[in-house]
């Protein structure tokens, strides 16, 4: 049986490890379970907490991570989450407290650059010794968000295609082949040759059971296809599937005022909000950037330059 050792950590077949992963040159930490089965098979990386305040995500690999036996599996899964304990504990959305880094836009990652960049580096160290890649994510802070499941179309043609099977059994409806974020967790994962889906379920930093109880489903689903759990998927919706993701961003810091709703269909070009000064006069209105749904909407007053607004899935 080949050896199992993500981050260098050895996991013999039939045990449970865990521990944490040090990010070099830093004394951050990124927490780890691994299960090693008594059997050969594909293994898995599960990740939640890239963005600290996404909790659903992040309940739910803790879950996943205890109920694994490795009695009753084949191949290897090593759950790392939360994988930003810096933002977790400090209640952050989006960033790093460390260098104000988004996390998700810093892989594959640099082991000689920031903290963030140092974190992706040591994230893809162990991504790039697995077969998939399944990154929890559900909702930041002041985020409200349509449950949806994201992957790369922009790989070779196996690995869309796994990935795309992968986003199809997890069991969330709203599936988008996206061009790829840069710098984040499933681009990167397509782009080393990883299938990889990245799967939304949550919002506004709850905790919320219905949404962990979506990702739990979408993990066993997608362990149950790849063969590393006995049994079947269980059943799920039909796929609707959207091309593309599009954002809108904000161009000025100021108060925001959405005129949409989360789930409104909109057109291309129709208003979707403003952004007005502390006086309450209006900076700029802001248009949907392209028809489709609104997946993704940002609930805060306040909102800086260069911070997401909301994003449309595309048919």
């Amino acid at each position: 049986m080949d050896e199992f050792k993500p981050g260098g950590v050895p996991v013999p077949p039939s045990s449970r490890r865990t521990g944490f992963l040090d990010v070099r040159g830093t004394e951050t930490r990124m927490p780890f379970t691994a299960v090693h089965g008594a059997e050969d098979g594909p293994r898995v990386l599960i990740t939640g907490g890239v963005h600290g305040g996404e909790y659903p995500g992040i309940e739910a690999a803790i879950r996943i991570s205890r109920e694994l036996d490795p009695g009753r599996m084949r191949g290897a899964v090593v759950v790392v989450n939360p994988v930003s304990l810096p933002a977790f504990h400090a209640r952050r959305q989006y960033v790093v407290p460390e260098d104000g880094k988004n996390l998700n836009r810093q892989f594959p990652g640099d082991p000689a650059g920031s903290l963030s960049q140092r974190m992706a580096f040591t994230l893809m160290e162990v991504a790039r010794s697995v077969d998939a890649w399944i990154d929890l994510h559900g909702g930041d802070i002041h985020e409200a968000l349509v449950p949806f499941t994201i992957y790369s179309d922009v790989a070779e043609p196996d690995v869309v295609a796994r990935s795309r099977a992968m986003a199809a059994v997890y069991g969330i409806p709203n599936v988008i082949a996206s061009a790829s974020v840069k710098g984040g967790t499933y681009s990167a994962a397509a782009a080393a040759g990883v299938p990889a889906i990245l799967a939304e379920a949550g919002q506004l930093g709850r905790l919320d059971e219905d949404c962990v109880a979506i990702h739990l489903k979408g993990c066993r689903n997608v362990l149950r296809s790849l063969s590393v759990l006995p049994g079947e998927p269980e059943p799920v919706e039909p796929v609707r599937a959207l091309s593309r993701f599009e954002w809108r961003f904000a161009e000025q810091s100021g108060c925001w005022y959405p005129s949409v709703a989360l789930g409104d269909t909109v057109e291309a070009g129709q208003p979707v909000g403003r952004v007005r000064d502390y006086f309450g006069e209006t900076l700029r209105e802001y248009v949907a950037p392209a028809s489709g749904i609104v997946l993704f909407l940002v609930t805060s007053l306040a909102m800086n330059e260069g911070d997401p607004l909301l994003a449309v899935g595309a048919p």
